[in-house]
């Protein structure tokens, strides 16, 4: 894992007006087509009716809705933009999250929120760039992006499953699901 020392991280209201930059919008088919690389890998692993949470939603959650349209209940959580934190109470049987791990400051403690609240049995699908071999960091469109201090190798994600006993696959580039079994 690379991360950013905290002397380069942007204060909560730098965070916020970058986040707003970005042309994140329910509306754009652009962006649903790019979240949809996580949803067609985790949908065919859950049932309808199951009850979900979209973890870093950001200002226009989008994956949430979709996911809603396909029959799911949804609840969003984005510690800037959808600070609630009774969301963060019960327990789901999936999670979604996209575009956020990168952001992370404090790793291990996000990652055990998300263990703590997928339910046994649970999944969690995880989309973010990964640092993959052959990738030269210094010329890494994704480390421009101020507000990306968490960078994921593979080794990373299986390290994740690992620490927190998940089952962890990569069905495509870029996408993670973990797996909580049941007991």
């Amino acid at each position: 894992m690379v991360f950013v020392p905290s002397i380069y991280h942007l204060s909560f209201d730098e965070q916020r007006n970058r986040y707003l930059e970005h042309n994140n919008s329910p509306t754009d088919t652009g962006y649903r087509e790019f979240l949809s690389k996580l949803k067609n890998e985790i949908t065919p692993h859950l049932e309808p009716g199951q009850i979900g949470l979209d973890y870093g939603a950001g200002p226009g959650p989008t994956l949430s809705g979709m996911l809603e349209s396909d029959g799911f209940k949804m609840e969003v959580f984005d510690p800037i933009f959808e600070n609630k934190i009774e969301n963060l109470e019960r327990s789901y049987d999936f999670i979604v999250c996209t575009e956020t791990v990168e952001h992370f400051l404090e790793p291990n403690k996000d990652f055990q929120i998300l263990h703590d609240i997928a339910k046994p049995g649970g999944l969690i699908g995880i989309m973010t760039s990964i640092l993959y071999d052959g990738i030269e960091f210094q010329d890494w469109y994704y480390r421009l992006d101020p507000t990306h201090i968490s960078f994921y190798r593979p080794r990373t994600m299986r390290y994740v499953a690992d620490r927190w006993n998940l089952r962890y696959s990569s069905p495509v580039n870029n996408v993670c699901l973990f797996n909580k079994p049941v007991g």
